[in-house]
């Protein structure tokens, strides 16, 4: 039988695809403290499950005066997904996290003082980075897709975090709910960014050892049908990539790059 599980504290992480997360959720683990696998379905089950209360049961719940449970369900929801873990922080990684109904869920079920931490890199680097792991796959990566307007993986991510950036800048970021980290810098500047996330998040400093990194929660990347989707090298450092992009593909990506500045 599981024991309930009480986290002391939920952070997700987020952000553009190919940008380090996999790397960082495994620096993170070094920490006997903290807890951070691979991508998550809390975000969502807490959609789905007050979706569900609010539309399809909530006639009964209605007339049964059972709409108050509703909160109780939703804020457990972590607290189950991770019942098997011992760490008392959980790291939990979602692209989905920075799309503004989920912000207002965490806004309304785990309160005001939630984090994120949201990954980031050039969009030219990352359309690379997918075009090397289909190449090595067998496959060619479809470019018109990963840049599609509205879609997964990217361009939905990029929606999310321009949205943050504008709320960072309306509400100055005043409950200090974001943090925004470059991909460059967690692997040139790794220490210093580590430092960055802890203080972010109120942790007391560990001793990590950047040369001796490991995933301590594997994901089975065939179901993403991309086996090496999320392998890292035990050195944190950055691999040079020689993937040419096609002409049209590359100016788009950095008509993106300029956009978001990242160029």
């Amino acid at each position: 039988m599981t024991t309930k599980k009480d986290i002391k504290q939920f952070v997700c992480l987020s952000g553009l695809p190919r940008t380090g997360s996999t790397l960082l959720s495994a620096i993170l683990c070094q920490n006997p403290k903290i807890h951070a696998e691979g991508n998550s379905a809390v975000c969502q089950l807490m959609w789905d499950v007050q979706q569900s209360c609010l539309n399809n049961c909530g006639e009964q719940l209605s007339a049964n005066n059972k709409k108050y449970i509703l909160q109780n369900f939703i804020k457990e929801i972590p607290n189950i997904y991770y019942s098997d873990s011992k760490e008392e922080i959980i790291v939990d990684k979602c692209r989905s996290w920075t799309i503004p109904a989920n912000i207002e869920l965490l806004k309304l079920y785990l309160g005001n003082n939630f984090k994120i931490i949201i990954l980031e890199r050039s969009i030219t680097e990352i359309v690379k980075s997918f075009a090397k792991l289909h190449k090595k796959n067998g496959k060619t990566a479809d470019y018109n897709m990963l840049l599609k307007p509205g879609y997964e993986p990217i361009m939905r991510s990029i929606n999310g975090i321009n949205f943050i950036r504008n709320a960072y800048k309306i509400e100055n970021n005043r409950n200090n709910n974001f943090l925004f980290i470059n991909y460059n810098n967690l692997v040139n500047e790794t220490e210093r960014t580590i430092q960055q996330i802890y203080d972010f998040c109120g942790w007391e400093y560990f001793e990590h050892d950047f040369n001796n990194v490991k995933v301590k929660y594997e994901e089975n990347d065939e179901i993403y049908g991309l086996k090496g989707h999320h392998e890292i090298r035990s050195k944190v450092e950055k691999e040079h990539n020689e993937i040419i992009l096609p002409s049209d593909i590359q100016k788009r990506c950095e008509e993106i790059d300029r956009l978001m500045g990242y160029q």
